[in-house]
């Protein structure tokens, strides 16, 4: 009975690694969605002194712009040809809704590298020992 509680556990850790990984892959997704959530217009630019203006900018980063005498805040997607584009309002909760991103997954990794501390590994890091199927003595 024991045995396969142990195997659960390295299931469950594996698995939570897996998830781990998982989101750690999705950081440039998760901009565009967050400039969004925060009230970002998606435009496509259409005039040559727009898309010179996207093309000189930096990827995955928020930067703000002079344009026609008014200061935009512009989350480029050159791969689509898109620029994400709102105001100083937008620019605000862009800025927190990522603070409050880094601070839920900071939260989750937390939370699961307490899980992994709490698990019984016994003397052999749950990986042999008398209590692996097949070598017992």
């Amino acid at each position: 009975m024991t045995q396969r509680f142990d195997a659960l556990k390295c299931l469950a850790a594996a698995a939570s690694f897996a998830v781990v990984a998982g989101c750690a892959t999705d950081s440039a997704l998760s901009n565009d969605n967050l400039a969004i959530a925060a009230g970002f217009k998606v435009i496509t630019p259409s005039k040559p002194d727009q898309q010179a203006l996207l093309a000189k900018l930096p990827k995955d980063k928020v930067s703000p712009v002079n344009y026609q005498g008014t200061t935009y805040y512009v989350l480029p997607d050159s791969m689509n040809n898109l620029a994400y584009v709102g105001g100083l309002p937008q620019f605000q909760d862009y800025q927190r809704l990522r603070v409050a991103k880094q601070l839920s997954n900071n939260n989750l990794e937390a939370a699961q590298m307490n899980e992994m501390n709490a698990m019984d590994w016994g003397g052999w890091g749950g990986w042999g020992g008398p209590a692996f199927v097949g070598f017992r003595r």
